[in-house]
Order: C-alpha cells, then sequence, then structure tokens
C-alpha cells in the first residue's frame, strides 16, 4: 500500500469553510477513485494560518494514476482551491506503508468505502 501526502495552507479564517468544501467535494472524488483505499484528513490553526495535511492510501504507485494523472508526483487541486489556498505546492509525498494500526472512525465523513 502508498500513502500520498499533501499538505495545504488557508488564512485561519477559512479553516471551517475550507473543512467543508474538502469534506464536500475532495472526499466523494477520492472514495469513487479505482484503487483507493482510504484517508486521513488531518488540520490544525497555527497563529493566522490553517494547515491542511492529506493523506491518503492507494493499492500501489499505478493506481494513483487514476487519481493524479501520469505525474503522480504533482499535487491535484480543485478550481475551487483558487479561493482558499495561500500557496500551491506542485508536489506531494509518497509512502510505502510497511505498519499500521487502525484508530477509530470518529470523524464526521466516517470510514472510506
Amino acid at each position: 500500500m502508498i500513502a500520498r501526502i499533501w499538505h495545504g495552507r488557508t488564512d485561519a479564517s477559512k479553516y471551517e469553510s475550507y473543512s467543508e468544501f474538502l469534506r464536500v467535494t475532495a472526499i466523494p472524488d477520492y472514495k469513487k477513485t479505482p484503487g483507493f483505499q482510504g484517508l486521513n484528513f488531518l488540520r490544525r490553526i497555527s497563529g493566522k494560518e490553517a494547515h491542511f495535511q492529506l493523506i491518503t492510501y492507494w493499492q500501489n504507485l499505478e493506481t494513483i494514476k487514476n487519481f493524479a494523472g501520469d505525474e503522480i508526483d504533482k499535487a491535484k487541486y480543485y478550481p475551487e482551491d483558487q479561493e482558499f489556498l495561500l500557496e500551491f505546492e506542485e508536489k506531494v509525498q509518497h509512502f510505502e506503508l510497511f505498519a499500521g494500526w487502525p484508530a477509530p472512525a470518529t470523524a464526521s465523513f466516517g470510514p472510506a468505502q
């Protein structure tokens, strides 16, 4: 399994609105993608900025192309991200998952289907 990790920053005032955008747009997009195994969206406020860390899980590197296209190291953005993000990081990171432990599904979007 491969973990794909992305980071984004917004103004702290957009913390909840960007979270909601991610819930209604990004998460369903990931869920419908072949090869997608699950995700963790992390968020925090630090001063005047909000940070979002997304970790998605995929069967293998090849299946990431179903979401990201052939350039799997390139970050994928939605047109609406223009309204929220302070910058557009060009690259994501990929790691092979070699160990893990499930955490309770307490987030409002629920577990991946």
